[in-house]
């Protein structure tokens, strides 16, 4: 900040004992910390003050962002992007249009109702009973007295 050097450090050090001397030096540097302590402090509650607007700003900005974002200006958004010269709404408000009318009642001529003759029917013959289709039989399997082995650890254990 200040570009100060070794050298002109040590420089600034014998004048301050020459001018204040070696009785007055300890007391004067602790005067000097105090005041740099006291200047940071004060600096770091600027910056953080200046840190609160910035945040505060930007809240600002958020807040009115989702205030527009509710007020639908994402799907206008969307809408804009997606039929720009808007095109598509009016043939799709047409095709409503044209399917609201099909689906309209149409009105039909009363039919004239008369009470039909029933003609006599013959009464249901029985029906024969079906016979039943024979049952396949059924083949228990034989056990095999002699089967060998598969796997050489069913092996092994045949022979011991």
């Amino acid at each position: 900040m200040f570009d100060l050097g070794w050298g002109e450090l040590l420089v600034v050090g014998v004048v301050a004992l020459v001018v204040l001397g070696p009785k007055e030096l300890p007391n004067a540097l602790r005067t000097i910390s105090n005041l740099t302590k006291t200047a940071r402090k004060l600096a770091g509650e600027f910056q953080s003050g200046v840190n609160e607007i910035v945040r505060e700003a930007d809240l600002e900005d958020a807040r009115k962002a989702a205030q527009s974002i509710s007020k639908g200006s994402i799907s206008k958004a969307i809408e804009k992007a997606v039929d720009p010269t808007g095109e598509m709404k009016s043939t799709i408000a047409g095709v409503e249009k044209e399917a609201k009318a099909a689906a309209a009642p149409t009105t039909l001529p009363t039919p004239n109702f008369t009470t039909p003759q029933i003609a006599p029917t013959k009464p249901a013959e029985p029906k024969q009973a079906e016979p039943k289709p024979a049952e396949p039989a059924v083949v228990e399997p034989q056990p095999v007295a002699d089967a060998a082995p598969t796997t050489p650890a069913l092996e092994a254990e045949a022979k011991s």
